[in-house]
């Protein structure tokens, strides 16, 4: 079998359930992971353990994750994981903002 990118995208959620709240996606030359966590540490200990059983490549991050938690993911990951996180503008995070008050979120 060849080899695929294997990439995961964290979301926090306050009402997260790890064991639940997950899915793969894979297609020939990807596998995506994708995990909702409630805490910054639940999304370190399973970057760890997708890079010694995976080989992960590759983690994207949500916006709910501090500056400082994107650089003790790094820490987690190790030097060989690209860690990116996502980042919207004034606007677009305003318009999540009134989402998340709707919805109950905070």
């Amino acid at each position: 079998m060849a080899m695929k990118f294997k990439t995961i995208v964290f979301s926090k959620a306050p009402d997260a359930e790890p064991e639940k709240h997950r899915a793969v996606v894979e297609s020939s030359l990807m596998k995506l992971f994708v995990q909702v966590v409630k805490t910054a540490d639940q999304a370190y200990d399973l970057a760890r353990k997708l890079v010694a059983e995976e080989g992960l490549h590759s983690v994207l991050l949500c916006p709910g994750f501090s500056h400082a938690e994107v650089a003790r993911m790094q820490e987690a990951a190790g030097p060989t994981v690209s860690v990116s996180v996502a980042r919207g503008d004034g606007p677009g995070n305003r318009v999540i903002a009134e989402v998340f008050r709707q919805v109950g979120w905070h």
